[in-house]
């Protein structure tokens, strides 16, 4: 684990699958270089596709908040030089990989970098939980959420996702 360097990362969309054309409108992420956070990555994306309104329940973004934002066009060639060849870590990280490989290939770019899903990991070793939501799982590695206030947009959702991957993989 010393030597391991990982962007652990997570997606906001418009709704819930890549395969109806919903679509990544954030991306928060975060290096972490052997147990350090070393750096930061986050932006809004702006799509033509409308915010559901069951997803902007979830994570706040709307369509106005997208309105003069990057575009898929200048986000993804950047996000992958952050990414460069490090292991990805997601909560649920199919989820997140798969509107991520749908969004690249829309670019005719791929990533194919390993990847750890915490939300697995969790379920593993953490067996006393009655669910494994990102937001459970940290409460109970850490008592409550980082000064009362989560808002689960995705730097936040990346910055405890980073600090439960490293209590996970610690054990």
């Amino acid at each position: 684990m010393a030597d391991i360097r990982a962007v652990v990362f997570d997606v906001e969309t418009t709704g819930f699958s890549p395969l109806r054309g919903d679509r990544i409108i954030e991306i928060g992420a975060v290096m972490v270089e052997g147990r350090r956070c070393t750096g930061e990555y986050q932006t809004l994306v702006s799509v033509p596709e409308s915010v559901a309104r069951k997803a902007s329940q979830v994570h706040g973004i709307t369509d106005r908040m997208l309105q003069g934002q990057p575009l898929p066009e200048e986000v993804y060639p950047a996000l992958r030089d952050f990414i460069g060849g490090s292991t990805l870590v997601a909560h649920n990280a199919s989820f997140d990989l798969a509107f991520l490989a749908h969004e690249l290939a829309r670019l005719g770019m791929s990533l194919p970098n390993r990847h750890i899903c915490t939300l697995r990991l969790a379920r593993r070793r953490l067996t006393e939980l009655p669910n494994h939501r990102l937001e459970t799982v940290y409460r109970h590695l850490f008592g409550e959420l980082p000064d009362g206030n989560w808002r689960h947009r995705a730097l936040d959702d990346a910055r405890l996702t980073a600090r439960v991957w490293l209590a996970l993989a610690n054990e």
